[in-house]
């Protein structure tokens, strides 16, 4: 049986999967070609269109400012992270930092389902980690509230 998956998680998975490419090509793949691609997906109907826009533009414009949070969190370089797990990441922190909007334990269990899907058996573990080291930084308040 499967699971209907949420306008939101086909936008995080669509995003995923162009930033996967973009990370790829070492940034230099046309954002706007990956884009046509993926809305051009059977599924993408289903997904938030809006935002995927938000997100995959979002972590693409914001790059530097999200590498600069997510590398203190790492025990590596981020140049070591396999593509996915760091698209992730660059979702989730984006999510944490530009989505006040989203509870910051939403943004931290759609990634570790998204990385669950499409990451190494335990990347999810590595992910959850990360963005649970980097959620008190820019959410101290709602941190600070966890229980």
């Amino acid at each position: 049986m499967s699971i209907k998956k949420s306008a939101r998680r086909l936008s995080r998975e669509f995003a995923l999967k162009g930033l996967y490419g973009w990370l790829l090509s070492k940034h230099q793949s046309e954002i706007g070609l990956l884009e046509a691609n993926l809305r051009n997906q059977p599924t993408f109907q289903n997904a938030d269109a809006e935002w995927f826009k938000t997100i995959y533009h979002g972590v693409i414009k914001h790059f530097d400012e999200l590498k600069g949070l997510i590398e203190p969190a790492l025990d590596r370089s981020s140049d070591e992270l396999s593509p996915v797990e760091f698209a992730v990441l660059l979702i989730g922190s984006f999510e944490l930092k530009h989505a006040p909007d989203i509870p910051y334990r939403v943004v931290i269990n759609e990634a570790v389902e998204i990385a669950k899907e499409f990451g190494a058996t335990d990347g999810y573990k590595f992910i959850n980690g990360v963005l649970d080291k980097i959620a008190p930084q820019v959410r101290p308040l709602e941190a600070a509230l966890k229980s």
